[in-house]
């Protein structure tokens, strides 16, 4: 029987999962331009520190990252275990909330079933979750953002967040609205466009972030940034899959269940 506790147990290991292949994707696409992008910052503190006036200083500058013997968590275990952690405990709660949005959406978004509803909302919060805010303000790596303006980025980012999650929701809401006047095809249209217009008209509104140095790697910041989209597009796609798939087992077992009961019954009587 499908029951909130079934979506929110299937997601959360649906999320155990997505979080394990995430882990080696981020390993394998992204650990490199991290790594390229900290060498450069840890240059550009070489750099700054005038080494015949500044020995010890300019010594130190090049281990800001965990690379002294001194540090608390070494760049090698922040590239393994500490990715693996944060991908995994990532991973799990996103499956949960994920799991938790396909029970309420389950039976609510048309003629569809539950499987298919699960893949759908997985679906809508990539794009509105990650996506759409990744197109305004995309990640940067490390070497590139000033940290002065760091508070002003955040309260940016967090804004196109809640607008985008705010809007899909309102759009999903006059969607099954006017489904019986226009049909299921004409609402979920107008409600896509409404969406659209609300986050392009946000992103047109909030300010544009341009702190990329000059000297940085224009060949080294794409590569980041496709890195960054790729892990969350893998981490999101693992999700919706594995969660639907459970579902739709769920599902199928329980109409298995109730055709052999229904022949049970006919047979006693």
């Amino acid at each position: 029987m499908l029951t909130a506790r079934t979506f929110l147990v299937r997601g959360l290991l649906a999320g155990l999962a997505a979080g394990i292949l995430a882990f080696g994707v981020a390993y394998l696409v992204g650990e490199p331009p991290v790594a390229a992008a900290i060498a450069f910052e840890d240059q550009g503190a070489v750099e700054a520190i005038q080494p015949d006036d500044h020995p010890d200083h300019a010594a130190d500058a090049g281990h800001t990252h965990g690379d002294g013997d001194d540090a608390i968590v070494s760049r090698q275990n922040q590239a393994t275990w500490g990715l693996l952690t944060a991908t995994l405990l990532f991973g799990t709660a996103l499956g949960g909330i994920v799991g938790v949005a396909g029970a309420f959406a389950a039976g609510r978004l048309g003629a569809i079933s539950a499987r298919a509803s699960t893949a759908v909302v997985a679906a809508i919060g990539f794009l509105t979750v990650y996506l759409v805010p990744y197109l305004k303000y995309p990640p940067n790596p490390p070497a590139v953002g000033n940290p002065d303006t760091i508070g002003q980025r955040t309260a940016w980012y967090f804004s196109i967040l809640a607008i985008s999650v705010l809007a899909a929701i309102a759009a999903i809401v006059a969607a099954r609205r006017l489904t019986p006047r226009l049909g299921a095809w004409n609402s979920w249209l107008i409600a896509a466009g409404g969406y659209l217009v609300v986050v392009l008209i946000a992103g047109w509104l909030l300010p544009i972030v341009d702190e990329v140095p000059a000297d940085f790697s224009a060949d080294l910041l794409w590569r980041f940034r496709t890195a960054s989209l790729t892990v969350q597009a893998t981490l999101w796609a693992a999700i919706g899959l594995a969660l639907a798939t459970m579902i739709g087992i769920v599902v199928r077992r329980d109409s298995e269940k109730a055709r052999g009961a229904g022949q049970l019954a006919g047979t006693v009587a």
